[in-house]
């Protein structure tokens, strides 16, 4: 349950990869969600709680790798591959930071690796952005451009037995739904579990993408998705395996902060299952295919269907967690092929030592017996897609991630 990011930096002049480990270790320690680890509960059974580290140092999350491009121009991936690999040790806060320097043109890199129980995507960008230049209030990462989240009105007493009423009701809705929902095992993208990983990098142009919506109409996610459609066909055909009169169902989470979106730690998530088109080969008709899957989620809301499976979480009894996560997680095939989940990244220029942040490729935790996940975050002008995969069932990346930027070229070439 390891995400993940590498963020790059580019530098006019080699930097020194000891003060940016000072650096990031001093703005680490003003956040106060990265000091916690997890400690069990006698009562209720199976329960936990987050309590301050007594023994916290910052410093000791944070670490240096120096890296040389004399025999690979671009050794950033495969050492950020064996780096998001390594567990975590749940005894200790669940967060990891590796300073690469040595890249090519004096450039350096941020690795961060977090585990999903201290946050969820949108709680990791705003650690993020609390580790990089300025914006640190009162101890806590902000938003540059919403600022603190505002504090909610009190409820009344009447309000609450209403949500309660409500959320019963929805929460049989979601149950029922994921029971339809489930299907055999029979995904082309599932795997028998392993600990290594392979990472790959995929950057498309921001505008090309807005060309294509402008054409074709729906959203960018809806563009995203339908690229990584045709790219995950091409990528089986080519792999040997069936595509034509398929689809690959894919899990897209959903934020649900709303006004808590200032907030860094919990998980406030739900999700929609869109059937990603892989058995159609014209790019034109995914993407409208995709248009469509998505439009009829957005039209039911974040709360209801299959995908809203996490927002059960909350109602499940602390002792049924402990029995039942490990074969939930093993279901997920039941369900959905792969994730794609979408990172939000601040419009503002974003800095590290200075150096301004050019690149930055999340990655979304690997569910069991699925073979790839998929994150993407859109930076400026670019969007930027996280691949990552089981290493022993696709022990190179590199077919994919040329595939992905085979198929926005050709979702570009109709307009």
């Amino acid at each position: 349950m390891h995400m993940g990011a590498v963020l790059s930096f580019t530098s006019s002049s080699p930097v020194d990869g000891a003060e940016i480990k000072k650096t990031l270790a001093e703005r680490a320690a003003k956040i106060p969600q990265l000091r916690r680890k997890t400690r069990t509960e006698l009562f209720p059974p199976g329960s936990a709680s987050w309590s301050d580290d007594p023994d916290f140092v910052a410093a000791q999350h944070i670490h240096h790798h120096e890296l040389t491009t004399l025999y690979d121009p671009d050794p950033l991936p495969d050492f950020a591959s064996r780096w998001i690999a390594e567990p975590l040790d749940t005894g200790r806060p669940l967060w990891d930071l590796t300073v690469v320097t040595g890249l090519a043109q004096g450039g350096f890199a941020v690795l961060l690796k977090l585990h999903h129980a201290l946050t969820d995507g949108a709680g990791a960008y705003a650690v993020t952005v609390g580790l990089l230049d300025g914006l640190t209030v009162a101890g806590r990462t902000v938003d540059r451009a919403t600022g603190p989240a505002p504090i909610p009105r009190p409820r009344s007493a009447l309000d609450t037995v209403k949500d309660a009423l409500g959320s019963g009701l929805a929460q049989a809705g979601i149950a029922t739904s994921v029971v339809r929902a489930a299907r055999p095992p029979l995904s082309p993208v599932s795997a028998p579990a392993s600990a290594e990983r392979r990472l790959g990098f995929v950057r498309l142009s921001g505008g090309d993408v807005r060309r294509i919506r402008r054409a074709h109409g729906g959203t960018s996610n809806d563009v995203v998705l339908a690229v990584l459609a045709g790219a995950l066909r091409d990528w089986l055909v080519n792999r040997g395996k069936r595509a034509d009169g398929r689809t690959l169902r894919a899990l897209v989470p959903v934020s649900v902060r709303g006004r808590s979106g200032g907030q860094v730690g919990g998980n406030k998530l739900s999700g929609y299952l869109c059937d990603l088109p892989i058995g159609v080969d014209d790019p034109v008709e995914r993407l409208g295919l995709v248009r469509r899957a998505m439009t009829r989620n957005k039209a039911a809301g974040p709360a209801r269907g299959a995908g809203a499976f996490p927002l059960l979480a909350d109602r499940v009894p602390t002792f049924l967690h402990r029995l039942g996560t490990k074969t939930a997680g093993r279901a997920a095939p039941l369900l959905f092929d792969l994730v794609v989940t979408t990172v939000p990244l601040p419009p503002a220029r974003l800095t590290l030592a200075g150096a301004p942040l050019a690149q930055v490729y999340p990655f979304v935790p690997l569910a069991p017996n699925h073979a790839v996940g998929i994150a993407v975050a859109t930076y400026r002008d670019g969007v930027h897609i996280g691949l990552q995969a089981n290493a022993e069932a696709v022990p190179d990346l590199g077919g994919l991630r040329d595939a992905v930027v085979k198929s926005a070229a050709a979702l570009l070439n109709t307009v």
